[in-house]
């Protein structure tokens, strides 16, 4: 993709991401699910689940997988406060890019 990725538009991303996902999910699927959108590395996207967690957007828990621990993570009530602030922010302004492009 030719247009740079800002961290707002990861966190969404990710937060939406880890919302589909009622029981919460793994990074590995994490990464997955954000490159149907993105492409993102695994050493991207750990940084940024770090920080979503110490804002208090995602919680974790570790669940035994194939013999050891999986983390997993979960959206929290502030986490979906901020996902439906980005979605509200992110119609806007595609609306207005794409009203500007269609314009020329």
């Amino acid at each position: 993709m030719v247009f740079n990725t800002g961290a707002a538009l990861l966190d969404a991303i990710v937060l939406a991401a880890v919302a589909g996902e009622p029981e919460g999910t793994y990074g590995y699927k994490i990464t997955q699910d954000v490159r149907q959108a993105l492409e993102v590395s695994e050493s991207t996207l750990y940084p940024v689940l770090r920080r979503l967690q110490k804002d208090g957007c995602l919680d974790t828990y570790d669940r035994e997988f194939a013999g050891r621990n999986r983390r997993y993570y979960r959206i929290t009530e502030t986490g979906m406060a901020q996902l439906n602030l980005y979605k509200n922010e992110w119609r806007i302004y595609s609306t207005k890019i794409s009203d500007f492009f269609e314009e020329t």
